[in-house]
């Protein structure tokens, strides 16, 4: 069995040394064969210049095929996993596309993991290991008000006038500000059009509370179903979404009022400049510590009181092992990947996984990775 692992950009490497380092046979595939071999050559010379051609010939029935490339590879790759037999996996969401290839991917008996990053997966991990927490206890009750939350962000460990700094092409993040949502709020669906309409504050229960801007993020509701909530469950707020350092709508209020206005092929000409303009101001400098907080949350109420309420909450920098993003976007992917040599992952299209004995392995590793993950019970008086 061999592990095809495709794109060795920054966010790949750690969990790629990491299945190199523990024996596992890979195959490094990358636009860049001389990036590559900075990254991981000192590991490995099994490395070949990214094409589907030379990799579909490749390719062998139960092979894994990793996909760290931009989103659009994703698909053509998993199709390719399936016609030769192998099995695929990604830290990417599940596009309507990849969810099609279901049927196909389960009677050949072939796993498709999605969603086993950072956010998404680190967090789904949480979500599933709060509600089976909830779901086990005394407060557990179809009466109940639930309130679930969860607010992932990549923010500079030291803060800078914009507010935010950027690891990769700034692209991303701009277009994602042109991106609608969907959430539930006070027992409604909450649409909005624009990530500014919706920002509010978030005290992270760190050891030292932290409060920070945030908002919601694609469309939550789906989300409901597949963290496993009863469909008798009364659902107050839902919401996913970016947390970002406090000040930030102020810092980029201009930001917004621009891209507001943009559209058609000039619009997209005008963001990629102002990619350019942002990644030639707001980069990381080399050695500089990143950060990422994520905070998922789940309350039960009952007339107003809280029954149950507990939080998990991680915060992570940048230090000697590299940054904190690449660690816990690649280092959950490597996880899954040998969860899925392994046969742990039942076949077909999934999500992180919410088998509670790999959920529990997984987040045991991922406290490796940052340096505070707890979980907060909000019922319980604080210890003194």
């Amino acid at each position: 069995m061999t592990i095809h692992w495709c794109g060795a950009g920054l966010s790949a490497i750690p969990g790629l040394r990491r299945l190199i380092q523990a024996g596992h046979e890979v195959t490094v595939w990358n636009r860049s064969v001389e990036k590559a071999e900075a990254a991981v050559g000192d590991l490995t010379q099994r490395i070949q210049a990214f094409d589907m051609d030379a990799l579909t010939a490749e390719a062998q029935a139960g092979d894994i095929v990793v996909s760290m490339l931009p989103g659009d590879w994703h698909v053509p790759l998993a199709e390719m996993a399936i016609a030769k037999g192998a099995h695929f996996v990604s830290s990417s969401y599940i596009s309507p596309e990849m969810r099609a290839l279901h049927a196909r991917a389960e009677a050949a008996g072939l796993r498709l993991v999605n969603e086993i990053g950072l956010d998404p997966g680190i967090d789904h991990l949480m979500a599933h290991a709060l509600i089976a927490d909830y779901r086990g206890g005394d407060a557990c009750d179809a009466d109940n008000d639930l309130s679930f939350i969860s607010y992932c962000g990549g923010i500079p460990k030291h803060p800078n006038p914009f507010r935010y700094k950027f690891s990769w092409s700034p692209l991303g993040v701009l277009k994602a500000l042109r991106s609608p949502s969907r959430s539930i709020r006070d027992h409604a669906e909450r649409k909005v059009a624009r990530p500014w309409d919706a920002i509010s504050s978030y005290t992270a229960p760190l050891p030292t509370p932290e409060t920070f801007e945030v908002y919601p993020n694609r469309d939550s509701v789906p989300f409901i179903e597949q963290y496993g909530f009863d469909p008798d469950w009364k659902v107050k707020d839902f919401v996913r979404g970016m947390l970002r350092l406090g000040g930030w709508a102020e810092a980029w209020k201009d930001v917004f009022a621009e891209v507001e206005t943009l559209e058609g092929a000039a619009g997209d000409a005008r963001l990629k400049e102002m990619s350019d303009a942002f990644w030639a101001e707001n980069a990381y400098d080399e050695g500089e510590p990143d950060r990422v907080v994520l905070c998922v949350s789940l309350k039960a109420e009952r007339d107003g009181a809280t029954r149950w309420h507990k939080t998990f909450v991680m915060d992570a920098w940048g230090d000697a092992r590299g940054t904190a993003m690449a660690r816990l976007v690649s280092i959950p992917l490597s996880l899954a990947v040998e969860s899925v040599a392994n046969g742990e992952i039942p076949a077909g299209v999934s999500a992180a996984p919410d088998d509670l004995g790999l959920v529990e392995r997984y987040l045991g590793e991922v406290a490796t990775l940052a340096q505070h993950l707890a979980v907060v019970d909000h019922t319980k008086p604080p210890e003194s």
